[in-house]
């Protein structure tokens, strides 16, 4: 991974939201949402929150009595989900890094990460991170993007961003958001980090949006892809854009479309 795949600055978390949340976030939100409110738990922590899509469906689920914490390393996209927060918003926001939590042990029931722990430079340290923050039989739930391959408008986007720069392709959803995709290496690694049971169901889904532009934006403008194509000729982010949108037209359809999403979504719990 490389630094420039964690900055989402300057416009990109605005884009974000606006295109990339609707287009593949809101269903896996929801999902992730339902199987953290469904432990009732007392005390709830946000691993790399983002945007901020899961607290704004999360927070309403929640018991009024519970704690709720609210993490992201970036202080760009924690500002960005707490203005767009509605009620109820009890919610504690702390900017923190997922390596060095800055939690006493045995602090939370639940703890949860929506598509963030791809971007963990250290992942296994990352895990011993939430175990120890977890109170024991606590629970960590996140979710992970399946391969590349299988998440259709990304793998569009990034073929047609690699015939730009066939010498020096941007690959940053390929080797990032879709870079960890083994449930086998996933388990293991959370094993490594003293979890003693995890489980992992594998759900695909549907990405629609209202046209082929849509996706485009949401991959070339909302993610730090934007970074690579502008470190590379900025003055091509546009074109490279419009491009995509035209090649998912082709291949989607010249309107609303729809393309195969799929993650894993895992839970690992602590001894009791």
């Amino acid at each position: 991974m490389l630094q420039t795949d964690k900055e989402f600055t300057g416009s990109i978390p605005e884009f974000y939201d606006t295109y990339l949340v609707p287009l593949i976030f809101t269903d896996c939100a929801e999902d992730l949402a339902k199987r953290v409110a469904s432990q009732k738990p007392s005390s709830v922590l946000e691993i790399a929150a983002g945007s901020g899509v899961v607290p704004r469906i999360l927070a309403p689920l929640l018991s009024p009595t519970s704690r709720y914490v609210v993490t992201d390393l970036n202080p760009a996209m924690l500002d960005h989900a707490e203005q767009r927060q509605g009620e109820p918003n009890n919610i504690e926001w702390l900017p923190a890094d997922a390596l060095d939590l800055p939690f006493a042990a045995d602090t939370f029931d639940v703890a949860h990460c929506q598509h963030g722990v791809m971007f963990f430079p250290d992942r296994i340290a990352g895990y011993q991170q939430a175990h120890r923050v977890l109170k024991p039989g606590g629970t960590f739930v996140f979710n992970v993007w399946d391969q590349i391959s299988e998440n259709e408008f990304a793998n569009t986007v990034t073929e047609v961003a690699s015939q730009f720069f066939p010498k020096d392709p941007p690959r940053f959803l390929a080797r990032t958001p879709h870079g960890y995709s083994d449930p086998e290496q996933i388990k293991s690694d959370l094993h490594a980090a003293g979890f003693a049971k995890v489980e992992i169901e594998t759900r695909a889904g549907v990405s629609a949006a209202p046209s082929a532009r849509h996706p485009a934006i949401a991959y070339c403008q909302g993610t730090p892809l934007r970074a690579e194509i502008e470190a590379r000729d900025a003055g091509l982010l546009s074109e490279i854009t419009e491009q995509a949108a035209k090649v998912i037209a082709d291949r989607f359809g010249d309107g609303p479309v729809k393309g195969k999403i799929q993650s894993h979504v895992i839970t690992a719990t602590t001894a009791a």
